[in-house]
């Protein structure tokens, strides 16, 4: 089964904590704290793989988990949770749900991409020794993963695309030039999934997309429009497929410029690409309706080639135009650089906003201090007031009129103002 679009849910796992622990050795004099950290949460990664054809595997398994770090135990850190590598086919585009924003287009083959970074493991209780604090008996809990609902969308990446009406012939054109074998109908009939064929002609070969049909109105959605019209983005070259001997009786100079304005609507850029005409069912209409069709093609100044897909006349030559159109169009190939993903710094502002019931502060930088301390030790919690006094948040609450005892919401967590340290 064909599918070329799904929604998945994925969360990396979070970092195990660290530990509180102190030296016990028998000959270490008044032994001072060594608490382990607790390890890395796991990592989602996408991998683009020529292999996988379709999202279909996200239909059945829609959300996916890697593991938690293990939490620290005595001066043993914990180790990291497993990372999960998720295969997902070439030309898949990673958009976010919710924002619409594209996050990466897995367009190269062996491409790697970090979607989910795991949360880093908490510092066991050694990191936190001062000259003031001789023996802390706190450590850090690991950081939350990350969540992230994200739309998957197929774009087939083919050097060329077969474009024209339901019934064209594309479907025989491709069985024909390929191995590709799609499903073929004497009767009107659209082909519901992409095929994609390997023609080898002579020294070279290319990849070939047979498009689903296209109607009218399929820029603005109709039928099926722009899931058709998405794989179309990645050509290189357009055939333009035209049935020159329609079986319910249309002309095929309206049928043609019908198509070439859809794909205009949809994107100028599309329309613009380099093309080809395939004037195809030569084999069954009569030489003197053909002989004045062709005149009017010719006039459109666009490569005309009169074929027929069932008997293979004409195939040769437009083969050999294509070949060369797509050298021309390749003449300097990209080189994909695969580099790590690259992320914004971590944001440190933070914002306090009065509510009815006391204040609220907002920031990645100060939730994530909160969801990293044990806020049952309370040591843990007076380290976290300094740290929120040192970067300005207690300073912002006070300037605000914040009195002793007001509510202060950080994330999911109420704390009660206080100005003491």
């Amino acid at each position: 089964m064909f599918l070329d679009e799904a929604v998945v849910e994925f969360s990396s796992g979070r970092g195990g904590s660290g530990a509180v622990s102190f030296h016990t050795e028998k000959h270490v004099p008044r032994g001072g704290p060594n608490g382990a950290d607790g390890g890395r949460g796991g990592d989602i990664i996408l991998l683009a793989e020529r292999g996988k054809r379709t999202l279909y595997d996200f239909k059945l398994l829609d959300h996916f988990e890697a593991s938690d770090g293990v939490h620290g135990l005595g001066n043993k850190r914990g180790s990291n949770g497993r990372n999960i590598e998720i295969k997902v086919p070439v030309g898949t585009v990673v958009t976010d749900y919710h924002t619409g924003e594209v996050i990466v287009d897995m367009s190269t083959n062996g491409m790697k991409y970090v979607l989910c970074q795991g949360g880093k493991g908490g510092f066991g209780n050694q990191h936190y020794v001062s000259s003031v604090r001789q023996a802390p008996n706190f450590a850090q809990k690991g950081e939350p993963g990350e969540k992230l609902k994200v739309k998957l969308e197929l774009k087939l990446i083919a050097d060329v695309g077969l474009v024209g009406l339901p019934n064209a012939g594309k479907s025989t054109l491709i069985a024909r030039v390929s191995s590709a074998r799609p499903k073929i109908a004497d009767y009107p009939f659209t082909t519901i999934v992409p095929n994609l064929g390997v023609v080898r002609w002579r020294d070279t070969s290319f990849v070939v997309a047979d498009m689903p049909g296209l109607i009218e109105g399929a820029s603005e959605g109709v039928g099926l429009g722009h899931q058709f019209l998405r794989h179309v983005e990645r050509n290189r070259l357009l055939v333009h497929v035209v049935d020159c001997y329609p079986v319910d009786q249309s002309d095929p100079f309206t049928n043609f410029h019908l198509i070439e304005n859809e794909l205009k609507l949809y994107s100028e850029e599309i329309w613009s690409r380099p093309r080809i005409i395939a004037l195809n069912k030569i084999d069954i209409i009569p030489s003197g309706e053909f002989n004045a069709l062709r005149e009017q093609f010719e006039s459109l100044e666009i490569p005309l080639y009169p074929i027929s897909a069932v008997t293979g006349q004409g195939i040769e030559p437009m083969l050999q135009e294509i070949s060369e159109m797509l050298d021309a169009a390749m003449a300097e190939p990209e080189v994909p650089i695969i580099m790590p993903p690259l992320r914004a710094k971590d944001d440190l502002t933070f914002d306090v906003i009065p509510v009815d019931d006391g204040f609220e502060v907002t920031g990645k930088r100060v939730e994530r201090m909160v969801s990293m301390t044990d806020l049952e030790n309370s040591d843990g919690v007076r380290y976290l007031h300094r740290r929120l006094h040192r970067i300005g948040v207690i300073d912002r609450l006070r300037e605000l009129g914040a009195q002793e005892g007001d509510n202060v919401y950080i994330g999911e967590t109420v704390f009660a103002y206080t100005d003491e340290q």
